[in-house]
């Protein structure tokens, strides 16, 4: 039972130590290398690419790290992401998170 509460707080601080590597600030001026495809505040200004204002930083990083490790293919990305550090991946996973995003409900007549 001692080995599983030990492994939970490893994991605990692993993650925590992962999130105070995140550098929002740094990611912003990152990002400015996405705006061309994925626009200034991370809403796309191609129809085929994603918007990435508001998502998630977990899946940010994971679908970065994917194109620049050779699991996810996609032309661009792939030459684009090769360059990037995993420090590189956590700034702009940030930035992309910290965007808020407003949804409003259309008035139905």
């Amino acid at each position: 039972m001692t080995a599983k509460w030990f492994l939970a707080g490893g994991l605990v601080l692993a993650s925590t130590a992962l999130a105070l590597a995140q550098d929002a600030k740094a990611g912003r001026d990152k990002a400015q290398q996405c705006s061309l495809c994925h626009g200034e505040l991370g809403i796309a200004n191609v129809p085929n690419a994603p918007n990435l204002a508001g998502e998630n930083a977990s899946y940010v990083a994971a679908q970065l790290k994917a194109f620049r490790d050779g699991k996810r293919e996609h032309h661009q990305m792939t030459i684009i992401a090769s360059g990037l550090t995993d420090e590189d991946i956590a700034d702009l996973s940030a930035w992309f998170a910290k965007i808020k995003i407003e949804v409003t409900a259309p008035e139905l007549d």
